[in-house]
């Protein structure tokens, strides 16, 4: 085979190849997330099977078994407290759990401040795009960000946004920055689009971008 095409050909497969492993990369990471909740649940079934049905216990003793068993339970349990929670005796009971945690401190600042950051994401700020450009780490560089909240400065009076800026090609982490909101520049970007872009490291983008505020700008709601 000639170099030039053998070369070719690694490239194209390497090409194709990418995109299936960021992808098993996210859902491994979330799949394992949600099967650790389930996983001590699945050690009590075990112990408890070891005494009446050793059998069922050996074939639950198997790793990619109780991977399996531990997803199923946390995903029946996800459905569960979705379902409750759209209902009135369920929005009770949580709320009766959320002010039984808001008596422990250092839990309701992790809770409490985890659970407004889905309700924010959820609904953008009014006036205000939800997925923006934040000149970050300097002028001149833009990445993607989400206004979590606005504030007013004191004694100024101007508008400062919260930004939460993920990382790529995992959002899970990044920056939160305090930025004046006349220095954002929003877009019409949805957050999947915007998601789309960061975990693909910039590969599932818009054709154009919208053009930097300049001084004296205001932005756009």
């Amino acid at each position: 085979m000639p170099p030039l095409r053998l070369k070719r050909y690694l490239l194209t497969g390497l090409l194709t190849f990418i995109p299936l492993w960021v992808t098993w990369l996210v859902f491994k990471f979330v799949l394992g997330v949600l099967a650790d909740i389930g996983a001590p649940l699945v050690d009590a079934l075990l112990g408890a099977l070891t005494l009446v049905a050793p059998h069922a216990a050996t074939v639950l003793g198997v790793r990619w078994v109780a991977f399996v068993v531990a997803l199923a339970i946390t995903l029946c349990a996800l459905y569960v407290v979705g379902a409750l929670a759209n209902r009135v005796i369920g929005q009770r009971v949580i709320g009766a759990f959320d002010a039984l945690l808001a008596r422990i401190p250092v839990v309701q600042t992790i809770y409490g401040g985890t659970k407004k950051l889905m309700a924010v994401l959820q609904n953008k700020p009014s006036g205000v795009q939800r997925v923006v450009l934040v000149e970050f780490p300097r002028r001149g560089m833009r990445v993607v960000g989400f206004v979590t909240r606005v504030m007013v400065e004191e004694h100024t009076g101007r508008e400062m946004a919260a930004v939460f800026i993920p990382t790529t090609p995992n959002p899970t982490g990044g920056y939160l920055e305090v930025v004046p909101l006349d220095e954002l520049t929003p877009t019409d970007w949805t957050m999947d689009q915007a998601m789309a872009f960061i975990i693909s490291g910039g590969a599932v983008a818009p054709e154009t971008l919208p053009p930097a505020p300049r001084d004296g700008d205001t932005p756009a709601p």
